[in-house]
């Protein structure tokens, strides 16, 4: 097992500190690369990745409603534009980049405001492929899109079939196909990115857990099989992605390449943290998970393995570091976010 990550700047230093393999695409992308929604939860990292990996010329876009953000990331090298993406004049003020991410999207709340979803997950996709239509384009799509499968299974795989659960997997959906349809009128390469879950230390399905572990509270297991990935590894896959983009675009999914059972995950924190689990309920024979083999036919496996992130995650549980405060609410079969 790698040291435990003591501070955030710890954790911020390890997700952004390119591979050589990163570097060495980066360096062979053309031109400049703007990240449409560089204020989510990956946004900040994967600019900073790109910036220290050697892009010639990051733009990170987002609302910038934490000025200390938009500091931070300026500070990173990073170019930023306050914009809201969903007023035109402030998409069509952007500058031409050669090269486009979006990972604009709407996902909490989704269940109380369902107009603001479809905006954000179909319109602005639409909107976005539109605006720069000679751009290489990587959409970041969610794999809840996909039907439940068996929990046994690898997962759903790139060409499985889709049958969103709820208004924010539909609008996912939503989102997907204007894109295709738009990258094939305007001849504009993309790759859809279905994400299954990026996790790190403040934030994703295996912090949740170890919470409720460490706090005594009840763990639902209905919900019992999971993906996850690493966030710094998410990234650097994202960054060395461009050569994918293609029309008809290229559907590509994104998480780890293990199903990881929600128990395991609490028992093997609880034996760290010297508490023990309490579960609920039973695990169901079907959940949400993905199918890498298109994904690591193109990449190297993971350099976080799932048993260092439970590792880490648990020590940062214990030491009481900073939680973004955003439960996945990965436990939904409904749909509901």
């Amino acid at each position: 097992m790698l040291p435990p990550l003591e501070s955030e700047s710890d954790l911020i230093d390890q997700m952004t500190t390119p591979s050589p393999a990163v570097r060495r695409a980066v360096s062979d992308v053309d031109g400049d690369i703007m990240i449409l929604g560089v204020g989510g939860k990956m946004g900040p990292t994967l600019a900073e990745l790109l910036v220290r990996a050697g892009a010639k010329r990051v733009i990170g876009v987002s609302r910038f409603s934490d000025e200390a953000q938009q500091t931070y990331l300026e500070k990173a090298g990073v170019e930023t534009i306050k914009a809201d993406l969903l007023n035109e004049e402030d998409l069509k003020s952007l500058p031409q980049a050669s090269n486009i991410m979006l990972l604009a999207g709407y996902k909490f709340g989704a269940s109380g405001n369902q107009p603001m979803t479809w905006a954000m997950n179909a319109w602005v996709p639409g909107m976005v492929m539109g605006r720069f239509p000679g751009s290489k384009v990587i959409y970041v799509s969610s794999g809840n899109v996909y039907a439940f499968t068996e929990t046994d299974s690898a997962g759903s795989s790139e060409i499985s079939e889709t049958a969103p659960v709820g208004e924010y997997a539909g609008s996912r959906l939503g989102g997907e196909r204007i894109s295709e349809y738009l990258s094939v009128k305007n001849r504009t390469p993309l790759t859809i990115v279905r994400l299954f879950y990026a996790t790190e230390l403040r934030y994703g399905i295996i912090h949740d857990i170890i919470q409720k572990v460490q706090r005594g509270r009840t763990i639902d297991l209905t919900m019992g099989h999971v993906n996850q990935i690493w966030q710094g590894d998410a990234n650097g896959y994202l960054a060395r992605m461009f050569p994918m983009c293609d029309y008809p675009a290229k559907v590509v999914n994104l998480t780890g390449p293990e199903v990881l059972t929600v128990r395991r995950i609490a028992e093997q924190a609880g034996e760290i943290l010297g508490k023990t689990p309490v579960f609920s309920g039973k695990e169901s024979e079907t959940a949400l998970l993905g199918d890498t083999k298109e994904l690591y036919q193109h990449f190297e496996s993971p350099a976080i393995s799932s048993d260092q992130m439970i590792d880490w995650v648990a020590h940062w549980v214990a030491i009481d570091g900073r939680s973004i405060g955003k439960p996945t609410k990965y436990e939904s079969r409904t749909g509901s976010f």
